[in-house]
């Protein structure tokens, strides 16, 4: 398989796997949205991380000769398929990290936009989505998703130059959440991912749920929603533990509550 869903502990990873570079094609795709609804679907991960198992690519995008060989219709048939698999993440109340510990570039970084968070290591590699110089654009998300998270003009900038930015760079315009040192990067995401695994899940997937699905919408609806997903939250046991731990001056003891 090209991509793998797994779990350690209560974490759980999808790895990306197709030497040498991870290049996807329809049946990556497909397998990706397959491993994103079994994240889903598994109760004991509170957390999930999108990774490589390529040590210099985490995905080097489209596979092009694939690309150059179907017709427009087989192309436009995995797109769908990205777009589908890829917005469920933002409808699953678990956090998403992708970690970036090599080049990903046009839907490599694509698929760590879908992502919740984007952590990243040091090094010489690069990110960047360089469509337009294939008089292309990037059509698994990045032309909507890029804007959201850095602003117009500068995703504008990097999507019609096609320029590549280095992991520093990614990370002052606010691409990479976080930068770490190469040999410290998958220690610190899944330090992070059981941290929130083992925290208030319920809470914690309400608080991406509403972030989500109100950033789009008039104030007065995100407040709505916000309203809806806080409710159920004061009857939930994670919400009286913490309440209690609180008033106790003790360390909450959170149960899952995904």
């Amino acid at each position: 398989m090209a991509v793998e869903y797994t779990r350690e502990g209560n974490v759980g990873y999808i790895t990306l796997d197709k030497p040498p570079a991870n290049s996807y094609d329809y049946s990556f795709m497909e397998e990706l949205g397959q491993c994103i609804r079994s994240a889903a679907d598994d109760g004991e991960a509170g957390a999930v991380i999108l990774c490589s198992a390529s040590e210099r690519f985490f995905s080097a995008g489209a596979d092009i000769k694939a690309f150059n060989a179907n017709t427009t219709d087989d192309n436009m048939k995995m797109i769908r398929t990205a777009h589908e698999g890829l917005a469920e993440i933002a409808r699953i109340p678990k956090v998403f990290i992708a970690q970036i510990h090599a080049t990903a570039l046009g839907g490599g970084l694509e698929m760590a936009l879908a992502c919740d968070l984007r952590f990243g290591a040091q090094g010489e590699y690069y990110l960047g989505l360089p469509e337009a110089t294939l008089g292309l654009l990037p059509g698994n998300g990045g032309t909507q998703r890029l804007p959201r998270l850095i602003g117009v003009s500068r995703a504008l900038d990097l999507m019609v130059t096609g320029r590549r930015l280095s992991p520093a760079e990614a990370y002052e315009l606010g691409i990479l959440d976080r930068l770490f040192p190469a040999g410290q990067l998958e220690e610190e995401t899944r330090k992070y991912a059981e941290g929130l695994a083992a925290g208030a899940t319920g809470a914690i997937g309400s608080i991406k749920l509403a972030v989500h699905r109100g950033i789009e919408k008039p104030l007065a609806e995100g407040l709505e929603i916000e309203r809806e997903l806080v409710e159920p939250l004061f009857d939930s046991e994670d919400a009286r533990e913490g309440i209690s731990a609180f008033m106790e001056k003790r360390k909450p003891e959170f149960g899952k509550s995904v």
